[in-house]
């Protein structure tokens, strides 16, 4: 895992999903004698592939492809330098360059959704992470100690996301591209969001949606700071809508409230089929982060996001980018000013109750929830959803004869067209 929660393996397995279903073999490569990381080896929705401990010498394919979350951090090689630390999968992917040779790998890096800022923004956002008040960071912004900073900090990108490696391929998923982010990093390649890749059956909740119960997936450590007003908001109106809470670590305040048939908690991970379905079948989603967030969207209907806290005295968000991105969108799309209020309002943990108890009775704005359209008429042809993309770099590399980095500089250009459908992968 490169973040705290479990959507960098599930963005991986969604990406293993859209390359199944158009037919590529799969292969869950780690040399003998070196367990899995953390929690890779989890109750997920795998897609179909072979696991296997060494690289085959016999009807080995012409070229091989690499599929890791930022691969500068979890598969890129050790250098004797500070912070030259390699990814948890280096060895991995230098045997896999040996094996095939460079000129005939190709690495694809899925990096953090909705993350491209600049390098200036990147600098406000630490100092506003680290509890900063904006007049002093809009001090700090006009001084040459902060412009050495900028420029460090996009060195420091560049060369721990390996942007120099000509055989990797960096895909910056998000609702729309920024002009700036490009500008600064031309080898980064923004394109649509990954879908989970996965068959859905559409849910009705029995008895009436109201019925419905409300699923959380409460993975930041301040998410017990929502819980009662949570619950308080659902408690408004008989009877009581179900939640059911699932979260890494125990929450405070709900071992008490089985009894009561409102509250269902699960620490840890549980079969993703039980997962799925109750997520599937949700009066109302809360998510966090990029992936559950997503599946929120790809489903459809009312959904609030939180991705944490930082601070006590002056509480502020953690990581806001996606919410950002997200309400972005929304004003776009001309979404209602009030539901983006109260979504905006929520990720800051402000108006608890009073939001959680107009989604559950469906009052004011959220008697109708929009649909939110990514800005797909904004990305080139051929890159408005990742998995495609993917896809189509993958069977563009089957399919030539000549090195993976005329392949890659092709596709950072924007230039890059998906090659006809054929009725065989080969």
């Amino acid at each position: 895992m490169v973040g705290g929660g479990l959507g960098d393996i599930e963005e991986v397995l969604a990406c293993g999903r859209h390359l199944e279903t158009a037919g590529f073999p799969l292969t869950l490569y780690r040399r003998r004698g070196r367990p899995l990381p953390r929690s890779v080896d989890g109750p997920f929705d795998w897609p179909a592939h072979a696991r296997r401990s060494k690289i085959l010498e016999r009807g080995r394919a012409p070229t091989a492809v690499t599929v890791s979350p930022c691969w500068g951090v979890s598969a890129a090689p050790s250098r004797p330098e500070p912070f030259g630390r390699g990814g948890v999968w280096e060895e991995e992917c230098a045997d896999i360059e040996r094996a095939y040779g460079p000129e005939r790998t190709l690495h694809i890096s899925l990096e953090e959704f909705a993350r491209t800022l600049t390098s200036r923004e990147e600098t406000v956002e630490r100092y506003r992470e680290g509890g900063v008040p904006s007049r002093k960071v809009r001090r700090r912004s006009r001084t040459a100690k902060f412009a050495r900073e900028v420029e460090q900090f996009h060195d420091a990108l560049v060369r721990y996301r390996a942007f120099d490696r000509p055989n990797l391929l960096h895909l910056y998923s998000t609702f729309r591209p920024r002009r700036s982010f490009a500008r600064e990093f031309p080898e980064a390649v923004q394109c649509g969001p990954l879908l989970s890749g996965r068959r859905r059956v559409r849910h009705r909740a029995p008895g009436g949606a109201r019925r419905g119960a409300w699923v959380w997936y409460a993975s930041p450590a301040s998410s017990h700071r929502l819980l009662e007003p949570i619950l308080s908001g659902l408690g408004a109106r008989a009877p009581t809508s179900a939640i059911s809470i699932h979260t890494p670590r125990p929450m405070p305040g709900t071992v008490d409230r089985p009894a009561r048939g409102v509250v269902r908690t699960v620490l840890g991970l549980e079969p993703r089929r039980n997962w799925q379905d109750e997520f599937d079948r949700a009066r109302v989603r809360i998510v966090t982060g990029s992936r559950t967030l997503l599946e929120a969207l790809e489903l459809g209907g009312p959904f609030l996001y939180f991705n944490g806290l930082i601070g006590d005295r002056r509480p502020h968000r953690h990581r806001p980018e996606k919410i950002l991105a997200l309400l972005d969108l929304g004003r776009r799309g001309r979404v209602d000013p009030g539901l983006l209020r109260d979504l905006d309002d929520f990720s800051r943990g402000r108006r608890v109750r009073e939001i959680v108890m107009h989604a559950d009775q469906r009052l004011d704005t959220w008697r109708r929830f929009p649909a939110f359209r990514p800005g797909l008429s904004e990305f080139p042809p051929g890159y408005e959803n990742a998995g495609t993309l993917v896809t189509a770099v993958v069977r563009s590399l089957a399919e030539r004869t000549g090195p993976v980095v005329d392949l890659v500089r092709e596709v950072r250009s924007g230039q890059f067209r998906r090659p006809p459908v054929r009725t065989s992968t080969g």
